[in-house]
């Protein structure tokens, strides 16, 4: 019997690209009011659609040629961290979360900078529907995804085993590993706008149900249970 749900966040709750899109606006805003250039968010966002991660405003500074150094790049991130998000869940999550609040405890785990996260959870509007919510990064960077420290921290403050709890995340190369070896179940939402859609997971990451929308998740919880 399932007694404990757990979601991601980003990509698993709401669109992420949304958030990555408000963001490059307000560095680009910034970098306007900064230097007088023009630009960024287009060559962020092209770099960012072709697969480029961690470095983008670096490179999509050199191609404005813009000059830049660490202070400046740090500040860029801090704006980019600290932009009130304009995000909306999912139709799929906002119905999901509503359908098991009364049926289990409900759980949150997301990775990330812990003020951009926060500012995401504010945004959504969804405290409420959780039991409890672990921002892994407000216990240090060594507890992110897949340390297994945010699940235990779950299965204790639920009073759960293992085997009551489902994690539903997007990223098969951290949301499962930890949860796996706890001997959770889990669910992999393959969203088609997802940021990881494509991500192929080792055995060991791969999840044990994969589904297209929240919607399934009760045919995988109770495959007696009809499809929406």
């Amino acid at each position: 019997m399932i007694r404990a749900i757990v979601f991601d966040l980003d990509d698993t709750l709401y669109p992420e690209r949304e958030y990555v899109l408000g963001g490059f606006k307000a560095v680009d805003r910034w970098v306007a009011s900064e230097t007088g250039a023009r630009g960024f968010f287009e060559e962020a966002w092209r770099l960012f659609l072709e697969g480029h991660r961690g470095t983008i405003f670096n490179e999509a500074l050199l191609r404005m040629g813009v000059p830049f150094d660490d202070r400046f790049i740090l500040e860029a991130v801090r704006v980019y961290r600290e932009h009130p998000p304009e995000i909306r869940l999912f139709a799929d999550a906002e119905w999901a979360l509503i359908h098991f609040r009364q049926s289990a405890k409900m759980g949150l785990i997301t990775d990330g900078h812990q003020i951009a996260q926060r500012k995401k959870i504010q945004a959504l509007n969804i405290d409420s529907f959780f039991d409890e919510i672990i921002v892994t990064d407000e216990y240090g960077r060594e507890h992110w995804k897949p340390s297994p420290f945010a699940y235990r921290r779950i299965m204790d403050a639920f009073r759960v085993q293992g085997h009551e709890c489902v994690y539903i995340g997007d990223n098969p190369a951290k949301d499962f590993i930890a949860a796996r070896q706890l001997g959770w179940r889990t669910v992999r939402v393959e969203r088609q706008s997802g940021v990881h859609r494509h991500s192929a997971g080792q055995p060991v990451c791969d999840a044990d149900a994969v589904i297209p929308d929240l919607y399934r998740l009760p045919e995988v919880l109770d495959p007696g249970k009809e499809r929406r």
